[in-house]
């Protein structure tokens, strides 16, 4: 078994900071472009309009639409766990409920002391098909979630495997960088779908002015105007996209702390074979919180696959390869346990 998640972990949370930090940045800075470019663009459209007409020189949407992006990045940053949460339907486990809730409670206990953080608050998703994940800011404020058919299905060693690898997560402050993306997916798609009402409501308008003064004018202001309305439309996408393709690397890297957590790499390996094997998608996790499950919630078949084009829009690397590395690791700690009492 390998030491290298406990050597890189320093790093890897680093990294994650970095990320989410530039991730907001990055999220304010896409509206500042629609709103400035947005006041631009009308600026042009309304430099020689008649004096009397209205001109538009100063860029109140672009200052509106950044605020409104600065707000809602800080807020998906803060709020993020409890909407993703909300979204799946989950119910917190504060009174243990059976022998079953008791086990995850046991389990998530022994977990966390494993891994070094504190013990994360446990919900419950009331779904048939097995799956997990975790979500939160900081392994202070850090969330674990199963759903009713991972409970169901696995066994004790298993669920640790399952537990000691969205504690990994937590650790590595994936979770951090996973919910603020989630959070900002939703938010994106709410602006998105506001403007689109929007334009549809106003239906254009502007101050205009002679035919020959637009021409005069006229292939900067379409340049730009295309550009901008493409902006709009591809805003979700881009968002999507980005959701897509930001934890297929970490799985591997959580499924390496799950095994130096238990002890027991062959128990992760057995859990997603069985999670694997399971008929449907998990209804109660949509798409934007997709990312964030140790399965592919949605059943989608590029998880299946590998190359420039999965690891791009694929939330996670093939599970067949996922456990063939786990077994590797379990089939050498037997080989070197044996060696050693031999």
């Amino acid at each position: 078994m390998t030491d290298e998640p406990s050597l890189n972990l320093f790093q890897q949370q680093e990294a994650n900071r970095r990320r989410t930090f530039w991730l907001m940045v990055g999220f304010v800075a896409f509206f500042a472009w629609l709103g400035f470019g947005g006041d631009y663009i009308y600026h042009l459209y309304t430099l020689r309009a008649p004096h009397q007409a209205y001109h538009h020189d100063f860029p109140w949407f672009g200052i509106a639409l950044s605020l409104v992006a600065l707000l809602l990045a800080w807020y998906a940053y803060k709020t993020g766990p409890d909407k993703v949460l909300w979204s799946t339907g989950a119910r917190e486990v504060i009174e243990p409920q059976g022998p079953k809730e008791q086990q995850l409670v046991n389990v998530v206990e022994e977990m966390a002391i494993a891994a070094g953080v504190p013990r994360p608050r446990i919900w419950i998703v009331d779904d048939p098909d097995p799956n997990a994940f975790a979500t939160g800011t900081d392994p202070l404020h850090s969330h674990v979630a199963v759903t009713q058919g991972l409970l169901d299905l696995c066994t004790r060693d298993e669920l640790q495997g399952v537990i000691a690898h969205e504690l990994g997560h937590v650790k590595n402050l994936d979770v951090r960088l996973m919910t603020t993306l989630a959070a900002l997916v939703g938010a994106v798609a709410l602006i998105h779908d506001g403007a689109t009402r929007f334009f549809r409501g106003s239906g254009g308008g502007g101050g205009g002015g002679s035919r020959s003064e637009d021409r005069k004018g006229g292939p900067l202001l379409l340049i730009l105007l295309v550009a901008w309305i493409v902006s709009w439309l591809l805003a979700p996408i881009i968002a999507q996209l980005l959701a897509l393709g930001v934890s297929r690397k970490r799985e591997y890297l959580a499924d390496a702390m799950s095994a130096q957590f238990t002890r027991n790499p062959l128990a992760l390996a057995s859990a997603l074979q069985k999670i694997e094997g399971a008929e449907a998608p998990t209804e109660h996790i949509k798409r934007g919180a997709a990312h964030l499950c140790i399965a592919d919630p949605l059943g989608r078949r590029l998880t299946d696959h590998e190359g420039l084009f999965a690891d791009a829009l694929a939330t996670h690397p093939p599970m067949a390869k996922r456990i063939a590395i786990l077994k590797g690791m379990g089939y050498a700690q037997l080989k070197k346990e044996g060696g050693a009492v031999s």
